[in-house]
């Protein structure tokens, strides 16, 4: 059976409970939820499909929002009802730098009177703070209703979104001491891999800006009026996320442009060494193709120093084009 965790408390007092998601399924509604208490039910995974639709059948919840839950597929929104808020997201987690994607997993919410269900598809962790809190009272969490745990999760969500950002500063970094010291093609496949990661982020940044959006102008009952500040604080952190999201695609397009350009200038000097190496060549080649020439009437055949004459003036003009090209500067880096 699946594991699952449930946090009950109030000003005075929080206990946790870990069951199966069986026992949750049977026995949420009758055993678990008063009016003098806050609940919120974490599933870690959506394995146990039957007894997730059997709680939320006695929740009177729509069968569009318990298809939701399986269907990552949907575009996010808020979904508000008479006795429940529901909507998805995406999270993100920083990944190893050869990783091609991002690790990311869909987290659905029902927000109701006085409780809170997540559902994450995965095993992982991203409410370590939201927990602490509530075990040690910091904050407002204790004397504050459902829908300011929910903030309390979106905005550790959102943390998480600048931690992917933050390791990907840190690649961008190593890359651009690298830019510097190597010309391996590697660094140009690194580029590319930080900007698909990026362009990952921005995708599931931008939903949870709309729905941070939808939060915020919410007339739901179970969003009180007082906490509406609290979702404009995650609208503009996620505005913050895609700026910085931003501001990293032109650093790595502008180092991808440095690349190319490096490229493109050692292969500049690369030619104008070998242009300056043809220049000289060019005419000893001609000297060498006159007399390599088989008719009789030619005086400087016969002549005793010739060849020394020949390859005297051979070396004179090897040397004068090469002084000449260092003395234009065309041979320096």
């Amino acid at each position: 059976m699946g594991q699952c965790q449930l946090y009950k408390y109030n000003k005075s007092f929080y206990s946790i409970k870990k069951e199966t998601s069986h026992y949750f399924s049977q026995d949420f509604i009758e055993n678990e939820m008063d009016d003098d208490h806050i609940a919120w039910l974490n599933f870690h995974g959506l394995e146990h499909k039957e007894e997730i639709e059997l709680l939320c059948k006695k929740l009177e919840i729509d069968r569009l929002s318990v298809d939701t839950i399986y269907n990552p597929s949907r575009r996010p929104k808020v979904e508000e009802y008479t006795n429940y808020v529901f909507f998805s997201i995406k999270s993100a987690l920083p990944t190893d730098e050869y990783d091609l994607q991002l690790e990311q997993e869909q987290i659905s919410f029902i927000l109701g009177k006085n409780y809170l269900i997540s559902f994450q598809d995965k095993s992982s962790d991203h409410f370590t703070d939201v927990r602490n809190r509530i075990e040690t009272g910091r904050g407002k969490i204790r004397i504050k209703n459902s829908d300011f745990l929910l903030f309390r999760m979106l905005e550790a969500i959102i943390d998480n979104y600048f931690e992917v950002i933050e390791d990907i500063s840190t690649t961008i970094e190593e890359i651009e001491e690298k830019l510097h010291k190597s010309e391996s093609k590697t660094i140009l496949n690194q580029i590319e891999r930080e900007k698909r990661k990026l362009i990952e982020l921005r995708k599931i940044a931008l939903p949870m800006r709309d729905i941070s959006s939808q939060l915020e102008t919410s007339e739901s009952v179970f969003f009180e009026k007082s906490n509406h500040q609290y979702f404009s604080h995650l609208r503009s952190s996620c505005v913050s996320v895609l700026e910085e999201i931003e501001a990293n695609k032109q650093i790595l397009e502008g180092m991808a442009n440095l690349f190319y350009a490096a490229q493109g200038q050692r292969m500049n000097e690369i030619m104008k060494v070998l242009t300056v190496v043809s220049s000289i060549f060019i005419p000893l080649t001609f000297i060498v193709g006159v007399y390599g020439m088989n008719f009789e009437n030619m005086p400087e055949l016969k002549y005793w120093y010739g060849y020394y004459t020949v390859i005297g003036v051979m070396f004179l003009i090897a040397f004068g084009l090469l002084f000449y090209f260092l003395k234009r500067g065309w041979l320096k880096k």
